[in-house]
């Protein structure tokens, strides 16, 4: 959905018009596809790490334009550029919005940031003198850099737009914005390498998930896997467009279960015979950050389906 977008309007900007559709079969075809059939991750390194300079260069972009009022109301430069729906609006509600139940959709669809849980022994098995405490390190201060960038964008987007911030931010900015065509060139560069990432942790789920043993996932099975599962991704990107209602749909049921629900219950289960004070302590613990994530979750996933 978000590469679609973006590159749709990336052509743009160039004076290509292309349809949503055209452009998503086309990237899938000559660009994921490829990159999905990949046996090797690592091989992808090189690619990942300009796509993160991509995206601090983006977090750089949309300072730039919120410092410099180009989108501010009423005389910002880039404003007739732009759709109404996309100009800036702001309420009165102010920082109380917080304590709004609307907020805990915010919370779901960050909770989808942070999922890397069915790679990490992938990425634990491809580091270089992989150990534990080196492998401790690389999660942390990735965590913490994702942390900061992710807050520094959506903190300025937000001051930029308003409540007509869009799902995809991008896609509110002017595609005459030299500045922020940029910035898409650098999201589609970072979101195309790290999407094999993804797939294959979803594809080797899947397998895992009917139980087809290491032994048997021939090149041949991969591939034609591979092949299959893109085709459906494109097919429902096709119809699904809505890039806000799936990020708090997927998060408020994905993504907190997978934080919050989940890991607490395995570890009630690894940890129920234990006599020890504190691990008793620790499952009433889990008990308690599992409630929470039920809460999170359920409340979400209620404010999402009533149109946010």
């Amino acid at each position: 959905m978000i590469l679609a977008d973006t590159f749709k309007d990336l052509l743009a900007a160039i004076g290509i018009s292309v349809t949503r559709t055209n452009s998503l079969f086309g990237l899938t075809s000559f660009v994921l596809l490829p990159l999905c059939l990949v046996k090797n991750l690592s091989s992808l390194a090189p690619f990942s790490l300009v796509g993160i300079m991509g995206m601090l260069y983006t977090a750089i972009a949309i300072g730039i334009r919120f410092f410099s009022g180009a989108y501010a109301m009423p005389a910002g430069r880039f404003l007739p550029d732009l759709a109404v729906n996309t100009l800036p609006a702001f309420g009165t509600t102010g920082a109380m919005g917080a304590f709004s139940p609307k907020s805990l959709i915010l919370i779901s669809m960050l909770s989808t940031s942070f999922i890397a849980h069915f790679n990490a022994p992938k990425f634990y098995n491809e580091l270089k003198n992989n150990t534990m405490k080196r492998f401790n390190t690389v999660v942390t201060s990735s965590f913490a850099i994702s942390i900061s960038v992710y807050a520094a964008i959506a903190a300025m987007a937000f001051l930029t737009f308003g409540s007509s911030s869009m799902g995809l931010i991008l896609n509110n900015y002017s595609t005459k914005d030299v500045l922020l065509s940029l910035s898409r060139f650098a999201v589609a560069l970072s979101l195309v390498f790290s999407y094999p990432l993804l797939f294959v942790g979803g594809r080797d789920g899947f397998l895992d998930m009917i139980r087809v043993p290491e032994d048997k996932r021939t090149s041949s099975l991969l591939n034609k896997l591979s092949i299959g599962l893109l085709g459906i991704i494109t097919a429902m990107a096709l119809k699904i467009t809505d890039l806000t209602f799936v990020a708090s749909i997927t998060g408020s049921v994905l993504g907190t279960s997978l934080i919050f629900i989940f890991p607490t219950l395995m570890f009630r289960a690894a940890a129920k015979n234990s006599k020890t004070k504190g691990e008793k302590w620790e499952r009433r613990f889990c008990s308690l950050v599992a409630a929470i994530g039920v809460a999170i979750g359920g409340v979400g996933t209620k404010m999402a389906l009533q149109g946010l």
